[in-house]
């Protein structure tokens, strides 16, 4: 997708979707792909991943590599379009998926769910292909989870409950990008964060924190992160760009959302849109 002068390849990060389990139009379900030149690197898959891959310009035959942090149901409810639908479009690579220990189960039983369909494509007059519906999915565990000519992609662990959430560094020949899926806030993020291009890391506003039930403002101070929170760990990590992804805006807007994070860090920040590209 993007090459320099030289031909050399250069990396891109393109927000496919920055929603929350809110259903707002404007927003698709979290997802991001890094893509270098013309292989995307799909990260999360949300509700609308594939159609907001075209929309960004992506091959959806290309889409045969994907990353999940963790298993909630705004990040995977995708999942069987980004396994369906390039097979439907002529993908015949199977998908590659990396993830927290419960993908695997998760791709059997959809696979299964998806089987009358895949029979009917496969058996019946549509000329589908019999390899471009397949997913060779793997439980990883932290640590360099995939590598190839262009990059490699190291899983490490995070905090949001009681089960694996895994963010992931992205090491290419011109870049360093951290996507942090949700997340409270932890030093491990700094850690791998540290001097990276571009830290894209959710966020919740402070100010919308205050209008929430004691309840949720118990839930989201416990396994996310806050503008101030934020804020503070950029300082010490020095991203030299900090994308705010995912973002818990409760009424706030996203130039407000961007004045509570630097209130307290000097660094470039940007509140992320759909389809943004950095």
């Amino acid at each position: 997708m993007d090459y320099g002068d030289n031909g050399e390849k250069r990396t891109t990060l393109i927000l496919l979707g920055t929603g929350t389990p809110n259903a707002e139009p404007a927003r698709a379900g979290p997802s991001a792909a890094v893509v270098v030149g013309e292989q995307p690197y799909v990260v999360d898959f949300g509700p609308g991943v594939v159609r907001r891959a075209v929309a960004a310009g992506l091959d959806p035959k290309r889409l045969t590599r994907a990353f999940l942090t963790h298993l909630h149901s705004d990040h995977t409810a995708g999942y069987p379009d980004l396994i369906l639908t390039p097979w439907t479009l002529e993908r015949e690579e199977p998908l590659e998926v990396y993830g927290p220990p419960g993908l695997e189960v998760m791709t059997e039983r959809l696979l299964a769910a998806y089987g009358a369909d895949v029979k009917e494509r496969v058996a019946g007059l549509e000329p589908a292909n019999e390899t471009g519906w397949r997913v060779a999915a793997h439980d990883v565990d932290p640590g360099v989870v995939y590598r190839d000519d262009d990059v490699a992609v190291e899983a490490f662990a995070v905090d949001h409950g009681s089960w694996a959430v895994y963010g992931y560094k992205f090491q290419t020949a011109d870049r360093a990008i951290v996507i942090s899926s949700d997340t409270a806030p932890t030093e491990i993020i700094v850690e791998k964060s540290r001097g990276c291009d571009i830290l894209a890391h959710e966020v919740y506003s402070v100010a919308g924190f205050e209008t929430l039930t004691p309840a949720w403002q118990k839930y989201h101070a416990a396994v996310h992160t806050s503008s101030r929170e934020l804020a503070e760990l950029a300082s010490r990590a020095e991203p030299k760009l900090l994308v705010l992804y995912h973002q818990l805006l409760w009424g706030v807007s996203y130039d407000e959302l961007v004045a509570e994070v630097k209130e307290s860090y000097g660094g470039e920040v940007v509140s992320g849109r759909d389809l943004d590209v950095f």
